[in-house]
């Protein structure tokens, strides 16, 4: 039995996917205006220096986001629009119980910790690159990781 019998958590499905650039006008042209998501709102954090525009389609427990991303200074950290495909977001079935076991594991995590995303979710961030403390990376992709609300569970469970 592999210690991946032994894992207290499942991913749902895709979340969410979020794209980045230095002006948010080309991407709603495209994601909203061209391709017709839904246009869902906006969520602004000095913190992690992003101005993004919530787009979506599907609904339900079946919608996935399409976050616009520009920094709101290009000049700081986190540089939300590089690369252009900034991170792509998991639903998981239980959040606190997956950060337990990935990091028991040596899988590194950003700085931040479990904390409400820009849906109102639980998240965290799952770093690109491990290091010597936590050797695990996401082999060079950002992923943010969705504590899923019971109908998402009940729907891809």
């Amino acid at each position: 039995m592999s210690d991946s019998d032994n894992r207290p958590f499942r991913v749902l499905g895709v979340q969410q996917i979020a794209v980045g650039g230095l002006d948010k006008g080309p991407m709603r042209e495209f994601w909203i205006e061209t391709l017709g998501l839904s246009d869902e709102g906006n969520y602004k954090s000095e913190s992690e220096n992003v101005d993004e525009d919530i787009a979506s389609m599907g609904s339900g427990p079946f919608k996935v986001e399409v976050d616009l991303m520009q920094p709101i200074d290009p000049e700081k950290r986190p540089r939300v629009h590089e690369p252009s495909l900034n991170h792509v977001g998991l639903w998981i079935d239980d959040l606190a119980a997956a950060v337990e076991w990935l990091t028991a594991r040596g899988v590194r995590f950003t700085p931040g910790g479990i904390r409400k995303g820009a849906s109102g979710f639980d998240v965290c961030f799952v770093h690109p690159k491990g290091n010597e403390g936590a050797p695990i990376g996401a082999a060079g992709v950002l992923v943010e990781l969705v504590q899923a609300p019971d109908e998402v569970i009940a729907a891809l469970g």
